[in-house]
């Protein structure tokens, strides 16, 4: 006798159906060319799966779902063969069955597996949703539970996939689960990851892209992407709370984890064309401060007992990555309580001579104020925030530099004058007076961080930087901005130095090219001037003022 998942998929062959889908919390779909419809019947769940595949299933692919994921291949009787994909993802089990390769020719029940494990390949192009008559197109059985008999549903219009399946325990037979979710998401994260990209970018209509050496570069080997395989894909990372902030404003941040591989940031978002995401990798190592070649006078900053220290630059200018080894170096070498407050927390500080406490926003507390002001009793020396975003958030921030507490904070600004405008033009012109005045006791110090394309390969990091010495301070209260760059430049045995500096000692170096450095240069006529007293040559066509 055939079990049922033999004379289902028979079944679906027989109304010109091309593919089975199985997913808890919804009743079985069947694919046809004019799209995806639902069988009436009962939802399927994650131990009624288990029971279909459980006599189609390989020994192998049984012991590669324990971590997750599987494909195989089988021979359907007199059908050909019928290719599956499997996956558990937050405990549910779910499986495909593509049918394209069956016809009428008779074979013998056999069975081989073709791919076993999360390796990396285009998933299955999925058939397009479009609207399909009502009538019934015949009988398909289906089981109603595990074990019992079949019964006979008429095919009816899909509604629209959910987002929400019941969440259902892992099925004990196929061994336990991390409760992370893993399947197609992380072939793309995983291949991101092996070829050293910073971002994997997701959009409708293209395939997926990487940057790389901050350049856009198609994802080899991968498909166009689809509505369709957008949201079965990305919507079961999401964490709850995401999703019900992604439902009311269309933006998410969340950050998403393959055991001994990777975390990473990712952004959730609507466009055009759909759903998009895009995911930063965050290095499972934190980099020293010896690795990034921090300069020795910054790190005089990580001993300060009080204070505002800045780390600014636009996007993707690597601030995060340089707080994190600031704040690995205070770790190593004070004996103190840090706070950080991130959204999301990327990452992951154990204890060495410190204790810290790591809160995200939205999941350990409602927004950066709010921490920010609970900090204050929770007897902290030390406070990192991952984003000063608005007027309150940077008002609570220098009361708390101001009394007695060492805050680490980053804003998106590409140079140490234009971070402390960005701060004071916070404010209401009335209040102005008075923030120079708190400003200039408690800014430390500005580091403004840019990567450039090294030669070769990589990138490198430009750094502006700025002490809070007496003569900067005394120009912040005076509203005398625009000369901080004269004091920088006088202060260069201090440690200071201005982008400019920066960039030409990256290109005199030979580690970028003249053009890479100019393109990223806020002042390009004062380096281009340094060039040429350099005698370092610049392509006309390359200038660009």
């Amino acid at each position: 006798m055939a079990s049922p998942i033999v004379d289902l998929l028979k079944r679906t062959l027989s109304v010109g159906g091309s593919e089975l889908r199985l997913i808890p919390g919804r009743r079985t779909i069947v694919v046809m060319p004019q799209g995806e419809s639902e069988v009436r019947g009962d939802a399927q769940t994650s131990e009624r799966i288990q029971t279909l595949i459980d006599p189609v299933i390989t020994s192998e692919a049984r012991r590669s779902l324990s971590s997750g994921y599987a494909e195989w291949e089988f021979a359907l009787e007199d059908k050909g063969p019928a290719r599956v994909r499997a996956e558990v993802q937050r405990g549910q089990l779910s499986a495909t069955f593509f049918l394209d390769g069956c016809d009428n020719a008779g074979g013998k029940p056999a069975m081989r597996a073709i791919a076993i494990g999360p390796g990396i390949g285009p998933a299955p192009a999925a058939a397009p949703r479009v609207p399909m008559p009502s009538p019934s197109f015949g009988n398909l059985a289906v089981p109603a539970m595990p074990g019992a008999s079949i019964v006979e549903a008429d095919f009816e219009r899909a509604p629209a996939v959910s987002s929400r399946s019941p969440i259902v325990e892992s099925p004990a037979s196929i061994g336990p689960v991390s409760g992370k979710p893993s399947g197609e998401i992380d072939r793309f994260l995983n291949k991101l990851v092996e070829l050293k990209g910073s971002d994997l970018h997701m959009s409708i209509g293209s395939p997926p892209m990487i940057r790389k050496d901050g350049e856009m570069q198609h994802l080899p080997g991968f498909p166009m992407l689809t509505a369709e395989s957008m949201e079965r894909m990305i919507m079961p990372i999401v964490p709850d709370r995401n999703r019900d902030e992604f439902a009311r404003t269309h933006d998410s941040d969340f950050a998403y984890e393959i055991a001994g591989v990777c975390r990473f940031r990712a952004n959730l978002f609507v466009d055009l064309k759909g759903i998009g995401a895009v995911f930063r990798v965050i290095p499972s190592k934190i980099l020293s401060v010896e690795d990034l070649g921090i300069p020795r006078e910054v790190l005089s900053l990580c001993h300060l007992p009080k204070g505002l220290v800045l780390v600014t630059g636009p996007t993707g200018s690597g601030k995060s990555t340089t707080l994190a080894a600031l704040i690995d170096y205070i770790n190593r070498n004070r004996t103190d309580h840090i706070i950080t407050i991130e959204d999301p927390v990327e990452f992951v500080h154990p204890n060495k001579k410190c204790l810290i406490n790591q809160r995200q926003v939205g999941e350990h507390t409602d927004s950066f104020k709010k921490a920010l002001r609970a900090a204050l009793r929770e007897d902290p020396d030390i406070v990192l925030l991952g984003e000063m975003r608005d007027l309150e958030t940077i008002a609570i921030a220098l009361e708390t530099a101001e009394t007695g507490h060492l805050v680490f904070g980053t804003l998106h600004t590409s140079s140490a004058p234009a971070t402390i405008d960005r701060i004071i033009d916070q404010y209401p012109p009335e209040q102005q007076a008075q923030i120079r005045v708190m400003l200039a006791n408690s800014l430390k110090g500005v580091m403004a961080q840019m990567l450039c394309k090294k030669i070769g390969g990589g990138r490198a990091a430009a750094w502006e930087i700025m002490f809070g010495v007496p003569a900067i301070s005394n120009l912040i209260r005076e509203s005398k901005i625009f000369q901080i760059p004269s004091i920088m430049q006088t202060g260069r045995k201090l440690g200071m130095a201005l982008m400019n500096d920066s960039l030409f000692k990256l290109v005199k170096d030979g580690l970028v090219a003249p053009e890479e450095a100019l393109a990223k240069a806020n002042d390009k006529p004062g380096l281009l001037q340094m060039y040429q007293q350099a005698n370092i040559a610049m392509p006309a066509a390359k200038v660009e003022l």
